[in-house]
């Protein structure tokens, strides 16, 4: 009877166990999922991996996030889309696409606003921007965190031009967003939105003429091997933005939304670092390469574009990219 009933013990306590474990593995760690469409070889991929393993350590293991580059996920219209829907966690994207749920979001992307990357990261750190992204967060209850530098936007085509003029009826293409499509709109051109991983196919074909991104890009998806002439427009000084879902920040207390907050920023910093870097060294290396890299008047795009388009045609308020340019 006693062996009986030892044995019986025996077999309920490995019930409970078996039971448990699924429970316990579950507990200490939640899995989450970091969306972006940029390649593994950018700075954005490395740095967001890297905040990903911090995260991971500074919560001791309760948390394991799996980052999915490269449009894996979606097109950038589909991530964002994706914060609402809990199929992801957290995103880098442009604050022209989270601009569609709160368009003022979009003012940095009105072109020329910006003198340099100085000015792009002062504005991340300014009382306009803090405004802005809580104007996002009332609209949608998604959490910008951290602000990272992408790059000077410039041209690249197979049809060389220097002035607005010249760009009339080239077909470019821009990121499917109102906001890019300002300058190709003022200077006569035919802005023609395609996905960004079709864009290198698209200009090999002949599907379009042209298209605009930072020298970074250009480099990383190999725009440069299709394209002959690289045009320093500089018309827009992009950024990144790191968004965590309301659903994500409901999990987190209190301060693991702090610490996911802080390795968002740190990732933000280190990448932004290296694409200021290597910003400066892209122009001689593409001349090295043969392309032909071309430095234009800044000015006369930029008079053309006050002309022609108008902030309240783009769902902008003048007053915020007043606030924005005259930061020092």
């Amino acid at each position: 009877m006693n062996k009986r009933l030892t044995l019986k013990l025996i077999a309920a306590a490995g019930v409970l166990a078996a039971a448990a474990a699924p429970f316990g593995t579950a507990q200490a760690q939640t899995k989450l999922k970091w969306a972006h469409v940029y390649e593994t070889s950018e700075p954005y991929h490395k740095w967001s991996v890297w905040a990903a393993d911090e995260f991971k350590k500074r919560t001791n293991g309760k948390y394991e996030i799996q980052v999915f580059p490269a449009s894996s996920l979606g097109k950038e219209s589909d991530i964002n889309q994706g914060l609402q829907l809990g199929t992801v966690d957290i995103i880098l994207t442009g604050a022209s696409f989270a601009s569609n749920s709160f368009p003022r979001l979009a003012v940095s992307y009105y072109p020329f606003t910006f003198r340099d990357a100085d000015h792009v990261i002062k504005y991340s750190k300014s009382d306009v921007f803090k405004e802005l992204t809580e104007g996002y967060k009332k609209a949608t209850g998604n959490t910008v965190t951290a602000l990272t530098y992408y790059g000077a936007r410039h041209a690249t085509s197979n049809k060389l031009f220097k002035n607005c003029d010249e760009m009339k009826g080239l077909k470019m293409r821009v990121p499917d967003s109102p906001a890019y499509t300002a300058l190709p709109r003022a200077c006569g051109a035919n802005p023609t939105p395609i996905a960004f991983a079709e864009v290198y196919l698209a200009l090999q074909n002949g599907t379009v003429d042209a298209q605009e991104n930072p020298l970074t890009t250009i480099e990383a998806k190999k725009f440069f091997e299709v394209q002959k002439n690289i045009i320093l427009t500089g018309h827009i000084s992009d950024a990144l933005l790191t968004v965590i879902s309301p659903s994500t920040m409901s999990k987190l207390t209190p301060a693991e939304q702090k610490i996911l907050g802080e390795v968002t920023q740190e990732a933000a910093d280190k990448a932004t670092n290296d694409i200021r870097k290597r910003e400066g060294e892209l122009v001689e290396e593409f001349k090295k390469k043969g392309i032909n890299v071309v430095t234009v008047d800044r000015n006369d795009f930029q008079q053309r574009v006050l002309k022609a388009i108008t902030f309240e045609s783009m769902k902008l308020d003048k007053k915020d990219w007043d606030r924005v340019v005259s930061i020092k």
